[in-house]
């Protein structure tokens, strides 16, 4: 079979029930026609990024669920959705390595393809970052202030392991992994373009890196470092050994 008969099949599937109710022939043909890839590995290039922008559209949604379920401190339903969320966000990262597989060459000539558009678009991450702080107010309002608690409460001083303390871990979880999926996005950069070269539309890649710092429940965060800071009040204090014999011991 010649290639452009394998490029017909693949671009014009079989449709049956399953291929019609997922509606692959508009899913398939989103992309651009295979006889007209800039090189192999466009196809690679925007099936990557499509799937992510769908993932980052089902993370949205179960976010809004999550919202409304913090309201009515439905706790097992938050936990079960956020778990959902953070599995999502190990798809998104873990998928990057795809990306990898490109030389750089073949990246830059995928990436003049996109005209002036650059990562930082995304309609689905543009979303995603819009949404912690709405999370943020519910989770403050049904589980701390609604409860007479603050984060120093429920993580040291009245620390139970509670609703309030499981809600709030599982929020900070997907801090972490959004944080690290821009981490990752940093590093594939680091290796397609370089870091010392400008982003796409002249933007330097320090915005990048600014935005893999950046947290979205800093509350969260910074009581760790409080809780730490209290306990490390004994750290001058010199103490007996815990290794060494004591002192006049054979």
């Amino acid at each position: 079979m010649q290639k452009e008969e394998y490029y017909a099949r693949i671009e014009t599937p079989e449709m049956l029930d399953y291929g019609v109710y997922l509606q692959c022939d508009k899913l398939l043909d989103c992309q651009k026609p295979l006889a007209e890839m800039a090189n192999a590995d466009e196809l690679q290039f925007q099936i990557v990024h499509q799937v992510e922008e769908l993932w980052m559209k089902l993370i949205a949604y179960t976010l809004v669920d999550v919202i409304d379920f913090m309201e009515k401190q439905n706790t097992h339903r938050i936990v079960t959705l956020m778990g959902r969320v953070h599995r999502l966000m190990r798809m998104m990262t873990a998928q990057f390595d795809l990306l990898e597989t490109m030389s750089p060459k073949e990246y830059q000539q995928i990436r003049l393809q996109l005209g002036n558009g650059s990562g930082q678009e995304s309609p689905g991450f543009k979303l995603l970052l819009r949404m912690p702080p709405d999370l943020w107010r519910a989770f403050k309002s049904a589980y701390l202030d609604g409860r007479g608690l603050s984060v120093e409460d429920i993580y040291d001083a009245r620390y139970d392991h509670g609703d309030s303390y499981v809600v709030a871990e599982a929020l900070i979880e997907f801090d972490e992994l959004f944080q690290k999926f821009r981490a990752n996005h940093l590093y594939l950069i680091h290796r397609s373009i370089g870091l010392a070269s400008k982003s796409l539309k002249g933007r330097p890649v320090e915005l990048l890196r600014a935005g893999a710092h950046h947290r979205f429940f800093p509350e969260l965060w910074d009581i760790r470092c409080e809780m730490t800071d209290r306990w490390g009040s004994q750290y001058g204090v010199v103490r007996d050994s815990i290794s060494l014999p004591e002192a006049g011991a054979e």
